[in-house]
């Protein structure tokens, strides 16, 4: 945790970085997304998506993308933070033989 403060201390000020934090649910068959979007230290986004018959994997991912697809329309971004609390799934955002986009 020590390390993600001092991550979004260093990073808020900076035009080049964004971060993207992103969480997915899952209750009665339906998932809901969250994602906030922050950009020199103030929020410039906040979305919320909904599901139906997905998977936790899978509903994480789509959030994580979202959030990817509205930081680059941030104008003069170079660098997204993305923060979520799966490691299994950001492991399998890169694996390219499971997903290709």
């Amino acid at each position: 945790m020590y390390n993600l403060d001092n991550i979004t201390i260093n990073t808020s000020n900076d035009p080049h970085f964004s971060i993207v934090i992103s969480n997915a649910s899952i209750r009665n068959n339906i998932a809901t997304l969250i994602l906030h979007i922050h950009f020199l230290n103030k929020p410039v986004i906040k979305m919320i998506y909904y599901a139906v018959n997905i998977t936790i994997t899978k509903a994480k991912l789509f959030a994580i993308r979202c959030g990817i697809n509205q930081a680059i329309d941030i104008p003069n971004i170079k660098y997204i933070i993305i923060v979520t609390d799966s490691l299994h799934v950001a492991k399998r955002i890169f694996n390219l033989s499971l997903h290709p986009y």
